[in-house]
């Protein structure tokens, strides 16, 4: 049987996420819950539905398939009732407006493949490849793992974009199939991180030294956060940590955007962040000079 793993979009042409034009695969499911995530309908590992309620004509179709009545109309108002949803689908197939958008579908490494198989082309003339993300693409360690070594027998470059927090007995099932890991580091300092991601950085730490070790390609990640993580104190502390690391020179500064809010709106979650506006360009550029100065290639934007 075909290993198969959740998957929530497959973005094609994408040149943000490693070298080259390349094709991103997002993995559903995540240990941490940033404040500022702008992929929250990666976070859950279930799949989740996304209502397009402007879009919504009112015709009934979807209360009418729903099994168990967690749909219902009320003076042409569509109310859904999330608690006794079981995320089917059967109302995002039915519905002709595409009111609702089913987030999360199961798919096998050769559905997979055969998406990445169409753009082969695309990456022998610009150097790219296939990029893991998510969610975290490590939660899903038996499926990633199988996507990894389809495209090494094609020898098509892979890369994988992580949040560092998984058990390193993870990193070690993927190492031998990955050319490049982008890994993220978002704040140095614990109880921040606990407190703005939900999880410690220590283990993060840990596995981004243990990459560097292993003699790894690794791009590290750094969003900008204001207010959070763009003090000069984090992001001294930060070069401080990547310098003593010994073996990473390429740093990429991603600022900070609100692109997700509507993302928040349609699964009805709160936007911690919504009053936030994205740091300046001469904020990044002064960031970057900071990183620069110790030595680091720097890229803002990816």
């Amino acid at each position: 049987m075909a290993t198969t793993g959740i998957i929530f979009d497959i973005k094609k042409f994408s040149i943000h996420d490693g070298p080259g034009i390349r094709t991103t695969i997002f993995l559903k499911g995540c240990p941490l819950q940033c404040a500022w995530c702008h992929n929250p309908e990666g976070i859950s590992p279930n799949p989740e539905i996304h209502l397009w309620e402007q879009r919504c004509i009112a015709c009934g179709e979807c209360a009418e398939i729903c099994p168990n009545s967690a749909v219902t109309f009320q003076d042409g108002l569509r109310l859904w009732d999330r608690e006794i949803c079981t995320r089917c689908g059967r109302c995002a197939d039915i519905c002709p407006a595409e009111t609702v958008q089913l987030i999360g579908k199961t798919k096998n490494v050769p559905e997979i493949m055969a998406e990445v198989e169409k753009d082969i082309i695309y990456y022998d003339q610009s150097g790219g490849g296939v990029t893991f993300s998510g969610g975290e693409p490590l939660h899903q360690t038996r499926f990633l793992k199988a996507l990894l070594q389809k495209c090494k027998k094609l020898e098509i470059h892979t890369a994988v974009d992580t949040c560092g927090l998984s058990p390193w007995e993870n990193f070690q099932e993927i190492i031998p199939f990955t050319d490049l890991f982008l890994f993220d580091i978002k704040l140095m300092n614990t109880d921040q991180h606990k407190e703005f991601t939900g999880a410690s950085n220590k283990s993060i730490l840990e596995n981004l030294v243990r990459l560097i070790a292993d003699g790894k390609k690794v791009v590290v990640r750094v969003p900008i956060i204001p207010g959070i993580n763009d003090n000069p104190e984090n992001i001294a502390e930060t070069s401080t940590f990547l310098t003593s690391v010994r073996g990473i020179k390429h740093i990429d500064i991603l600022p900070y955007h609100r692109i997700a809010s509507d993302k928040y709106r349609r699964m009805e979650n709160e936007y911690s962040l919504k009053e936030i506006q994205p740091p300046s360009e001469e904020k990044m550029e002064i960031i970057a000079s900071q990183f620069r100065t110790d030595g680091f290639t720097v890229t803002i934007g990816g």
